[in-house]
């Protein structure tokens, strides 16, 4: 049943969205070759809707304390807003400016109640949303995203009358992978790599994320990278990524790419336009209202700088050498280092005592790819390996390692998916041995441990293993729940006892906050008494929601 175009809907785009650009993310990277052959559309992409996300949970959190709800102004606003703030590289700039137009609509329109109004409303909004991009660019060029939000506005014009806000946006969806598949043959960098515009892709990525939320029918088909055919395999995109380097590299173009946000008035935002446009290329300024995301590729990044510093307030200011070394770096750096995302302050002792860099999980509020980013950074060294320790993470881990390794840092992801199996890789870690072999022995550690976790229901739902009622006792095994029970330490032997049916040798119990004290001593001697031959070890993690987490080798 098709969903109402409000604020829940925007909520569910923006999951949906970072959902698909997290699995596109790769595919993307690999045929990035316009404007840049710099490999990482996808990943700039991703991080632009993480920021866009968030703001949105933000708005939902900030209206839940107030005792309101949000709508659709606040709701589409805080999304431009955020995509606007953490927009990334070039394509990540007019993706926020495509939102921003929309904004300019569907918050005039906030209340598009009858199918009628909202397939207006959004058509008006597809179409405004083209046209910004076009201004918000110094030089547009056909066959990259621009070419492509224009087809979508032109299916979503045709569309309109024929449906509701869903039939639109399906439209638009629609007229964008047509014109996707096209663009090889109106830009010739595209064609000579025999792939399609990659910001394109990510476009195509978010409309059919926005038609899945609006009709409620979610797709998880592969955008096509190229004019013929899907590249589902990494052999195909490591040959597109190969014939980027080889073919669309242009060794004569500026040397930096530089991205800052800047407070600034109109008129001083309007000089600040023709002055970067002297200085280099793939100029995109984008924003309103005081605020503004300036993008730009140069060969004297200073001057870059220093003419934001002429025009208002710049910030956030970041500057990357295309020739690939990224980052200027402290002379000093370690050889290898680990980093662990933690749900607790125990666990993340823990983590400190090993020598691995810990990142402290809020209660409620998962990292962000920026915070991944930064304490790779803080650790300091010229390889490193990152546990997200979360299945929920590994987009966002993904998309982490990425931006490191474009500053220079190798990056190995650890598939751990709990903080038991983030503690056996974390037991086998070796920094004398090279890091390949180290990666195989962490990660066939982590493999090699199986996990469960024991959480409390908080409301009525089906489960794999039945209805829980508020306040059950859930025993979750390698992430679905396998018991319900009342009692915690007789729903924990439960679980121990059908994980350790399969044969283990160590068993390991992380105790939550909310963990009774006598819990760890009784798990303990079940085991001891149950199971021969099987050692425990306990830890005090000190995480929240959960109040226990076992793993089994």
């Amino acid at each position: 049943m098709p969903n109402p175009l409000d604020a829940a809907a925007v909520r569910a785009w923006c999951g949906l969205a970072l959902e698909a650009l997290g699995r596109e993310r790769e595919r993307i990277d690999a045929i990035n070759v316009y404007p840049v052959a710099d490999g990482d559309t996808g990943t700039n992409l991703y991080l632009t809707l993480e920021s866009a996300a968030r703001a949105v949970e933000a708005a939902f959190d900030g209206h839940a304390s107030a005792g309101t709800a949000p709508g659709l102004a606040d709701a589409i606003g805080a999304m431009a807003h955020g995509a606007l703030i953490g927009a990334r590289g070039n394509s990540g700039t007019i993706v926020a400016q495509l939102l921003r137009g929309m904004t300019e609509v569907l918050a005039a329109d906030a209340a598009p109640t009858d199918a009628g109004r909202a397939a207006e409303a959004l058509r008006r909004a597809l179409r405004r949303a083209a046209a910004s991009t076009y201004e918000a660019v110094a030089h547009p060029v056909e066959g990259t995203v621009l070419t492509v939000a224009t087809a979508a506005a032109d299916a979503a014009e045709r569309a309109a009358g024929t449906g509701g806000a869903a039939e639109v946006a399906r439209a638009a969806h629609e007229g964008a992978r047509s014109a996707l598949r096209a663009t090889p043959g109106q830009l010739a960098v595209l064609g000579r790599a025999g792939v399609v515009d990659a910001g394109g892709c990510g476009l195509v990525a978010l409309l059919g994320a926005l038609a899945d939320a609006l009709s409620g029918e979610t797709s998880v088909t592969p955008v096509a990278v190229r004019a013929d055919a899907p590249l589902p395999e990494a052999a195909g995109c490591e040959a597109a990524t190969r014939a980027a380097a080889d073919g669309c590299h242009n060794p004569d173009g500026p040397a930096f790419e530089v991205i800052y946000l800047l407070e600034a008035g109109d008129d001083a935002v309007a000089r600040l336009r023709t002055r970067l446009d002297g200085l280099g290329d793939s100029l995109v300024v984008v924003g309103g209202d005081g605020l503004w995301n300036v993008h730009v590729h140069v060969d004297d990044a200073g001057a870059a700088v220093e003419a934001g510093i002429e025009a208002g307030r710049p910030y956030r200011i970041r500057i990357t050498h295309f020739g690939g070394a990224g980052r200027v770096k402290e002379p000093a750096m370690a050889a290898r280092a680990v980093v662990a995302v933690v749900p607790g302050a125990g666990l993340a002792g823990l983590c400190s005592e090993v020598g691995a860099t810990p990142v402290a999980v809020r209660p409620g509020e998962p990292p962000a790819s920026g915070e991944l980013v930064q304490a790779i950074r803080q650790a300091h060294a010229r390889e490193v390996m990152l546990l997200p320790n979360d299945p929920e993470l590994r987009h966002t881990a993904a998309a982490a390692a990425e931006q490191a390794r474009t500053e220079g840092v190798r990056v190995a992801l650890i598939p751990t998916r709990s903080a038991v199996q983030g503690i056996a890789a974390l037991a086998v870690h070796e920094p004398g041995r090279s890091f390949d072999e180290d990666v195989v022995a962490m990660t066939s550690a982590a493999g090699a441990t199986r996990y469960a976790e024991l959480a409390v229901a908080e409301r009525q739902s089906w489960t794999m293993a039945g209805v829980c009622q508020a306040g059950d006792v859930l025993g979750l095994i390698d992430g679905d729940v396998a018991v319900i029970g009342s009692d915690l330490t007789v729903t924990a032997t439960t679980v121990l006892d059908r994980m350790l049916s399969a044969g283990g040798e160590m068993v390991t119990l992380v105790l939550g906050a909310q963990a009774p004290p006598s819990l760890a001593e009784r798990l303990e001697r079940h085991v001891h008494e149950r199971h021969l031959a099987v050692d425990t070890v306990v830890y005090d993690g000190g995480q929240h929601g959960a109040p226990l987490l076992i793993g089994v080798e």
